[in-house]
C-alpha cells in the first residue's frame, strides 16, 4: 500500500509580492513532477503580517484559481485566526495564557510557530518553509554568470525520511554586509573587529571576507554541490546544529518540531535559537539552493529574466547602508542570550569585548556608513545583557510550553 506524502509549504510574510513567489514555486513542483504525483500533497499555510508593508488579507489570499488548483489546500493565519486558536488552548486548559502568548503572537519567530502548529493540526509528513525574498534558482560565478534551476522540495524530501531536520544552501545576497572599499575613515582591521563582534561560531570576517571584498558582497553557488554532491549531516559546535530559517524542512513524523522558534523581544534569531535546541537532532545540510535577494533588486527572476551578471552591495549607497546598520542592530540584540546559552563560562568576556569592540570604534562606522544607527550599538547592548537572564528564562518557558502543547495539537487534528 502506498503512503501519500502530505507536504506543508510554510511562508511567514508581509509582501505583495508573495503571490508571484508562489506562482514561480508552484509552477516549479509541477514542472518536477509533484503536483501531478497523486502521492504527494502540497498545501500552503501562510502567517501573514499586515503592518509591515501596509497590506491587506487580499493581496495574500487571493490566488489565480487555476494555481491554488494545484495544491491540496491552501489556508491562511492571520492575527485574528491565531488569537482564537491561543483562546482555545487556554479553555481546554492545555496551557494558560501567558504560555500562549509565549507561543503565538507578534513577532517573526512566534508566527513560525503558528505556522508549524497549524501544519501538526493538519497531519501534514513534512513542512517546508520558504522565504518570501528566496527564489528555486543558484548562481555560478561566471562573465556571464550561469543560472541553474533547483529542485528544492525534491532535495528535501529525498533526504529527510532519515532526519529530524533538513537545510539548504544559499546564493545572491545572503548577508547584508556590504562591499567595502577601506579608507582612513574605515580599515579592514577595525571592520573585522565589527563583523566578529556581531558574528557566531559559524560567520567570522575570515568566513566572509572573500564575498565582501572579492565578490562584492555576492555569494556564488558552488558547481560541485549543484551537479549533485550527497546531504551532509550537520554538526553540533557548542551544542548548537546551526540552520538556516527558509530552505529548511522539519520531519513532523520525527523530531523535527520537537522544539520552538523563539526570538528576544525587539531581536530576531529565531533559527539561531532553534539551532540551540538540536544537538539529540539528525540534522541533514542538503544540495539546493535558493537565490537570496535581499535588497529586493532581483525580482524579475521571478519572471523568468536572467541578468548575465550581478551588482556588487556598495556600502556608500545609502539604502544598503542604512540595511546593514539595522542588520548590525539586530545581531547586537540577540547575541548576549546565544552567548549566554552557549558558552557560559565565556559570556562576560565576550560582553567586554564586544563593549570595546562598540565604544572604539562606533564613531568611525557612524562616519563611514553615515548611519546613526552605528550610535546605538552599545546602549543596545548594554540594554540586552542587562536582560539576558530575563530573556533566557522567557526561551525556558516557551520551550516547556511548546512541550506541553504539542502533544495536544497531534491529538486534536483539523479536517
Amino acid at each position: 500500500m502506498v503512503t501519500v506524502m502530505k507536504v506543508g509549504i510554510g511562508f511567514v510574510t508581509g509582501r505583495k509580492g508573495f503571490k508571484h513567489l508562489l506562482r514561480t514555486y508552484v509552477n516549479s513542483w509541477s514542472e518536477q513532477g509533484f503536483v501531478e504525483d497523486d502521492d504527494t500533497k502540497l498545501r500552503l499555510f501562510v502567517a501573514y503580517d499586515l503592518s509591515y508593508f501596509g497590506t491587506t488579507v487580499s493581496d495574500y489570499t487571493r490566488i489565480d484559481k487555476d494555481l491554488a488548483g494545484k495544491l491540496d489546500g491552501l489556508s491562511y493565519f492571520g492575527a485574528t485566526r491565531i488569537t482564537e486558536e491561543r483562546q482555545t488552548l487556554v479553555r481546554e486548559g492545555v496551557i494558560d495564557s501567558s504560555e500562549a502568548m509565549l507561543l503565538f503572537g507578534d513577532g517573526y519567530g512566534k508566527k513560525r510557530n503558528a505556522v508549524v502548529w497549524f501544519a501538526i493540526r493538519a497531519g501534514m509528513d513534512r513542512l517546508l518553509f520558504i522565504d518570501d525574498d528566496e527564489y528555486p534558482i543558484a548562481v555560478q560565478r561566471g562573465d556571464p554568470v550561469h543560472w541553474r534551476g533547483q529542485s528544492v522540495l525534491g532535495a528535501h524530501l529525498h533526504a529527510s525520511p532519515d532526519a529530524d531536520i533538513t537545510h539548504g544552501r544559499h546564493c545572491g545576497y545572503i548577508s547584508p554586509i556590504p562591499k567595502i572599499r577601506f579608507d582612513r575613515t574605515l580599515d579592514e582591521g577595525s571592520f573585522a573587529e565589527l563583523i566578529d563582534a556581531l558574528s557566531n561560531d559559524i560567520v567570522s570576517w575570515d568566513s566572509i571576507r572573500e564575498v565582501v571584498l572579492g565578490d562584492g558582497g555576492v555569494t556564488y553557488a558552488d558547481p560541485g554541490i549543484v551537479d549533485g554532491a550527497p546531504p551532509v549531516e550537520v554538526g553540533s559546535v557548542k551544542g548548537m546544529k546551526f540552520i538556516s530559517g527558509a530552505n529548511l524542512c522539519l520531519n513532523l513524523n520525527r523530531g523535527g518540531a520537537d522544539a520552538p522558534f523563539f526570538n528576544p523581544p525587539g531581536a530576531r534569531g529565531e533559527d539561531t535559537f532553534l539551532s540551540t535546541c538540536l544537538e539529540d537532532k539528525r540534522v541533514l545540510r542538503v544540495p539546493a539552493y535558493t537565490f537570496h535577494d535581499a535588497f529586493l533588486k532581483y525580482k524579475a527572476l521571478l519572471h523568468g529574466v536572467l541578468p548575465r551578471r550581478l551588482q556588487p552591495v556598495d556600502a556608500l549607497d545609502p539604502a544598503v547602508a542604512k540595511r546593514f546598520a539595522k542588520a548590525a542592530v539586530g545581531w547586537v540584540r540577540y547575541k548576549p542570550l546565544l552567548s549566554y546559552i552557549s558558552d557560559r563560562s565565556g559570556y562576560e568576556a565576550t560582553m567586554d569585548s564586544m563593549a570595546d569592540v562598540f565604544g572604539r570604534n562606533g564613531p568611525r562606522f557612524k562616519a563611514y556608513f553615515k548611519a546613526d544607527e552605528f550610535d546605538r550599538l552599545l546602549p543596545e547592548l548594554r540594554r540586552f545583557r542587562g536582560k539576558v537572564a530575563e530573556h533566557h528564562e522567557l526561551f525556558e518557558r516557551t520551550k516547556e510550553a511548546w512541550n506541553k502543547a504539542v502533544p495536544w495539537a497531534r491529538a486534536h487534528r483539523l479536517e
